[in-house]
């Protein structure tokens, strides 16, 4: 195992994660229901309770993609994590309240009301999707950063990484290319969670005004996401030659999906996955759209990473400072650190074939009225 097999390796299981963790965010999609004011209370229960059963999921898939971030490519964790701050935090609160929401919203403790805490669950299905979205934009956009490895050895101030404005990484609000995926996430996880309910809700009302709402959010969806595609691919990149110095390249991304045929292919299946997925929920009486359509997706955010840090691609670049581009070679751990942790990894299809396990038990029976009304354990 090679020190740059290690690192491609890497790479790739964060983009799996990644891929993963926009799938599981149809619980966030979902929660963006709650505000449907044709459905009655009991009707939002029931939605609810169907999104209770996998929160915990999305959350835990967020934690491990942001540990995997840490310990295989540390310099790009202490660059966007210490640097950008503001985005991630932000991130961090919404799905604090979404857990509080959970637990609390139908407590006899609870003083601000079960409303309240609905309006905290979908702030968390816009900001959530929306913010993340928009921070993996600025892997094509850049950010505002510099990294001077030699700091370390400060005594007086052993800082790498610089950010270079104090909004801390809130401007990738106003960049309007980063912003396009960050919408066009807000109405992927929107339509997944229509979908996810369409699968597990037994309800003639909520099936039909799931049908609707994908109808409805197909078009925006496609409208963000092919905009920001069309200017990704039309898009000055930032390539990486042997010597490890940073160039700019006219049409970069465009040339990684010509270069890497496969990932094109990949990208392409995921594309017709999805929107087979949106098709099968809006026009058909089919209730299994959310299985292609959340295979389409992570097919598609994985190739969107595949872009982003192969084929000789900084994935994330300064905009300041170009040599200070992060790349999967100058930004990895050291060679022990990942052959180890390529070890660990092995446990991973343990770990989701438990969760494959724990889902089907879970999904077993399609949530009812009747059931909201008898079970005692319910959110």
């Amino acid at each position: 195992m090679s020190y740059i097999f290690l690192q491609n390796y890497w790479w790739f299981l964060i983009a799996l994660l990644g891929g993963l963790l926009v799938f599981l965010m149809f619980v966030q999609g979902a929660n963006l229901h709650l505000g449907n004011r044709t459905l009655s209370d009991l009707q939002k229960r029931m939605i609810l309770n169907a999104t209770g059963r996998k929160w915990e999921l999305t959350f835990t898939t967020l934690v491990t993609f942001g540990g995997a971030f840490f310990a295989s490519f540390p310099l790009f964790y202490s660059t966007s994590f210490g640097g950008a701050y503001w985005v991630w935090v932000l991130i961090l609160i919404t799905f604090v309240f979404q857990a509080v929401s959970y637990e609390f919203q139908h407590k006899k403790e609870n003083l601000i009301g079960s409303q309240a805490f609905r309006v905290f669950l979908m702030i968390n299905g816009i900001l959530a999707p929306l913010l993340i979205g928009t921070a993996v934009g600025t892997f094509f956009t850049g950010s505002d950063f510099t990294v001077n490895k030699v700091a370390i050895t400060d005594p007086a101030a052993p800082v790498i990484s610089t950010w270079g404005n104090g909004w801390h990484g809130l401007e990738a609000l106003v960049n309007y290319h980063a912003l396009l995926l960050g919408c066009s996430l807000m109405f992927l996880t929107a339509v997944l969670g229509a979908l996810y309910i369409l699968r597990t809700i037994d309800d003639s009302k909520i099936q039909e005004e799931m049908r609707r709402t994908v109808k409805m959010t197909l078009a925006p969806f496609l409208l963000f996401f092919l905009a920001w595609l069309v200017m990704l691919l039309l898009r000055t990149g930032y390539a990486v030659d042997e010597a490890g110095v940073i160039t700019l390249e006219k049409f970069k991304y465009l040339h990684n999906f010509l270069q890497m045929p496969a990932v094109l292919v990949m990208f392409l299946v995921g594309v017709v996955l999805v929107l087979r997925g949106f098709i099968l929920g809006a026009f058909t009486k089919s209730r299994h759209g959310i299985w292609p359509a959340g295979i389409g997706t992570v097919l598609v955010v994985m190739a969107v990473f595949f872009i982003a840090g192969y084929n000789s691609t900084a994935y994330y670049p300064s905009a300041t400072d170009l040599q200070s581009s992060l790349t999967i070679r100058n930004s990895s751990s050291s060679p022990f650190t990942l052959q180890v942790m390529f070890w660990v990894s092995f446990l991973i299809p343990f770990v989701v074939a438990y969760i494959a396990y724990a889902w089907r038990q879970m999904d077993r029976k399609k949530i009812t009225p009747d059931e909201i009304a008898d079970t005692k354990h319910k959110y």
